[in-house]
């Protein structure tokens, strides 16, 4: 007993040296999740994911084991162990310090954050090359100096080549340096919801008391706006708002200001004040260097010349980049074989580019989905959480991600459901996938047959080959 009460309390002074080496943003998103296991000797670290694993080793590796190895009296620095099911990310905690000086106005709402962002899109993970160069820069700069420069900063580009990864970006990285800054990330369809639930309720003010009281605004998905004059006229008044007082925005958009013909000029000619910077699809060397950190997390080496084979296959889409790669990774895992061209070749057959390509919609993915299920629309809509309805509902949100181009909000939309339930089912089935030979062949024959066009009413039968 005495020597499990002196184990613990070193792991206490473990975490508390730690905590005090590192920010209170790093030390809540990132190093408080990390655990540990007394059943080894030496005791071994567990970490929630491989990416989290990473994270921690890259930015704090050296603090991390210098205090192992005092504490622990060990000559070697800590083992480590990814668990997955390790609690989520917490978040960021108040600064409580009699020496933080923070204005009365603000202690709410820092105690209460609504940043919305999402914990995995942060500047670490996002891959540079001459495609987005620039608009990486800019952001950078931004998050930095927030209300110094390039206000607006605004982003556009097509859908999957990373503006939603940098807005987010932003807002971690201004988070780390400035923890006192009211941070919020949101798309414009949930701006519009929360406007409209505002006037439902008749509370006009707790809109603008929402998003003209920040520091930093990042509105995804402009383009949304376009011919909703109320939301217009309430987001040209924010803006101004924001503009006036100093405080930074980041705003992205599918296309250039000038090509949103349905927004007001003035609303246009505001988005120009700052600075507009575009992302274009990846060249070859970019898509290569994704799918080769990506590769970093696979459960088994990926030759080169798969990687190429994918990137060569998948040009202007980094989230399908992403996607083919887990598919080849996830065959791999459950058939427990090496990966080679071949085996890349015959998974990925039905990317290989139609006539005329189908064009998808949530409506169809989630039709055909239910149907393979033996459910209806009805019950994937529904709240119900009974099993298999969640499984259904997952792989749905999954293909609905890996097939469209709609960004996580608009999922969400098409099923009654937050953009965070949609990413959390998207992870999650990407997990499976590796694991559970019947949803990956599931999975697999359901995305072959939406991307001929086939439906899956006469495929109810017959998933597995």
């Amino acid at each position: 007993m005495a020597q499990a009460l002196q184990a613990e309390d070193k792991w206490k002074l473990f975490q508390d040296a730690v905590q005090e080496g590192v920010s209170k943003s790093n030390w809540h998103t990132w190093l408080s999740r990390i655990d540990v296991d007394f059943d080894d000797d030496p005791p071994t670290l567990l970490a929630p994911s491989e990416f989290h694993l990473k994270w921690i080793q890259d930015k704090h590796g050296d603090l991390i084991r210098s205090t192992y190895r005092e504490i622990f009296e060990s000559p070697n620095g800590p083992p480590f162990r990814v668990v997955e099911g390790l609690p989520p990310e917490l978040p960021l905690e108040p600064a409580d310090e009699p020496g933080d000086q923070m204005p009365t106005s603000m202690q709410k709402q820092s105690t209460l954050p609504e940043t919305n962002l999402i914990s995995r899109y942060q500047f670490e993970s996002f891959v540079v090359g001459q495609s987005n160069r620039f608009a990486w820069a800019a952001a950078m700069a931004v998050s930095e100096q927030p209300g110094t420069h390039y206000n607006p900063l605004f982003i556009y580009g097509g859908a999957g080549l990373g503006k939603t990864h940098l807005l987010n970006a932003v807002g971690h990285h201004a988070s780390e340096m400035y923890p006192d800054l009211v941070i919020r990330y949101v798309s414009s369809e949930n701006f519009l919801n929360d406007f409209i639930d505002c006037i439902r309720r008749k509370r006009p003010d707790d809109f603008k008391h929402r998003y003209r009281g920040v520091d930093l605004l990042l509105l995804d998905d402009v383009q949304f706006f376009e011919g909703k004059e109320q939301i217009l006229e309430e987001f040209f008044h924010t803006f101004n708002s924001l503009y006036e007082s100093g405080k930074q925005m980041v705003i992205s958009s599918d296309r250039h200001p000038r090509n949103l013909s349905s927004l007001e000029s003035r609303l246009r000619s505001r988005f120009e004040w700052g600075l507009l910077t575009d992302i274009q699809p990846p060249d070859m060397e970019t898509r290569l260097a994704i799918l080769k950190t990506n590769a970093e997390f696979a459960p088994r080496p990926v030759p080169i010349e798969v990687l190429e084979y994918i990137a060569g296959l998948v040009s202007d889409n980094i989230r399908e980049l992403e996607g083919a790669l887990t598919r080849v990774t996830a065959w791999s895992a459950l058939n427990r074989r090496d990966i080679d061209l071949e085996t890349a070749q015959r998974v990925l057959q039905d990317m290989i580019a139609a006539e005329e390509p189908v064009a998808l919609g949530p409506d169809e993915i989630i039709r055909t989905t239910a149907s393979s299920f033996g459910f209806s629309v009805d019950d994937v809509l529904s709240p119900s959480r009974r099993q298999p309805l969640v499984m259904c509902r997952q792989v749905s949100m999954y293909l609905c991600r890996e097939l469209t181009d709609l960004s996580l909000p608009k999922i969400g939309e098409a099923f009654n459901r937050d953009h965070t339930t949609v990413l959390h089912s998207v992870d999650k089935v990407k997990r499976i996938l590796r694991s559970d030979r019947a949803v990956f062949d599931r999975v697999t024959q359901l995305t072959q047959d939406l991307r001929k066009g086939e439906g899956i009413s006469t495929r109810a039968e017959g998933i597995h080959r």
